[in-house]
């Protein structure tokens, strides 16, 4: 893989080649979002905390890329992005609360419950997978037939064969009865599979045929292998803004294998993912040099 691409904070230098894509998705979130009503709607002020603070939109990023790239033109390609994105924001809520990591930073911010209260952290939580579901079965330019799909996709990837499982078994794993690939396993559900989400959407929207499906969907978790790496290789440094020694006692692959071999493991599955965006995307598809530039950030990790 070529991972000589120059970049700053996971994106290309080229300020006008990804910015103003990631800008256009932040305005369609923005207007997306309900207004919040003043002081006495903590809730709406807070989705709107959660979702609107600065951030890499990395999910709708790809899918837009993704459907662009598969010659798709249409502006459901946004709404659809906003979709993941709000789903990626309800996770993250639900993620730090003292129940769960008890995180107490995200993104260089004190976290939402750490904001507005566990009470309204939670209904933030609900509304924003409640608003993203909405999005997807409403949006006016995808084809009535398409939307149950849609939903159907979305759902799978945020429940109880996607994010909420992958939640579950990071938070009981028992060290004792784990395996690399038991992590692995686990890896897939709590990040990979809102990518495959993502891309699996992407396609649909553009119609792109089984062979190309498949493979969107072999990158995707590829991809979300590796960002589990990273996340893993950073827990002791706090980077992206987050607190560190999160991950102390669980049985993730740095305590099962080592540093050095998750480093090598990171590599591995971004050459996968490469491969696999590659049998789908010709090489001057922006979708490559918006990857590359993702890979050289995580290789980046301490």
């Amino acid at each position: 893989m070529n991972l000589s691409v120059p970049q700053i904070d996971g994106v290309s230098q080229d300020p006008d080649e990804f910015g103003e894509l990631r800008e256009r998705l932040v305005m369609r979130l923005e207007t997306l979002l309900p207004m919040a009503e003043g002081e006495d709607d903590p809730v709406g002020i807070a989705m709107r905390a959660c979702l609107l603070s600065p951030g890499k939109r990395i999910r709708p990023m790809l899918l837009v890329l993704a459907g662009q790239g598969l010659g798709s033109d249409s502006s459901a390609l946004f709404d659809l992005g906003c979709a993941t994105e709000m789903v990626h924001g309800a996770s993250l809520i639900l993620d730090d609360l003292p129940c769960m990591d008890n995180a107490q930073l995200r993104r260089g911010q004190p976290t939402i419950h750490r904001q507005f209260g566990e009470d309204v952290a939670v209904l933030a939580a609900m509304a924003l997978l409640t608003e993203a579901f909405r999005l997807v079965a409403s949006t006016p330019s995808v084809p009535p037939e398409a939307r149950a799909p849609l939903v159907a996709r979305l759902a799978e990837a945020s429940g109880m064969r996607g994010l909420v499982k992958g939640q579950y078994r990071d938070l009981h794993a028992d060290s004792r009865m784990r395996s690399t690939q038991a992590v692995a396993t686990t890896n897939a559900l709590k990040t990979g599979a809102l990518f495959e989400a993502a891309m699996l959407m992407a396609a649909t929207v553009s119609e792109a045929d089984a062979f190309a499906t498949a493979e969107l969907s072999r990158f995707a978790q590829a991809l979300g292998q590796a960002f589990q790496h990273y996340d893993d290789l950073i827990d002791e440094s706090g980077g992206d803004g987050k607190d560190t020694g999160q991950d102390r006692g669980k049985p993730t692959l740095i305590a099962l294998l080592g540093a050095e071999t998750v480093r090598w493991r990171l590599s591995s599955q971004l050459e996968q993912a490469e491969q696999h965006l590659a049998a789908v995307f010709p090489a001057d598809q922006p979708i490559h040099r918006y990857v590359q530039a993702l890979s050289i950030r995580l290789m980046r990790a301490n």
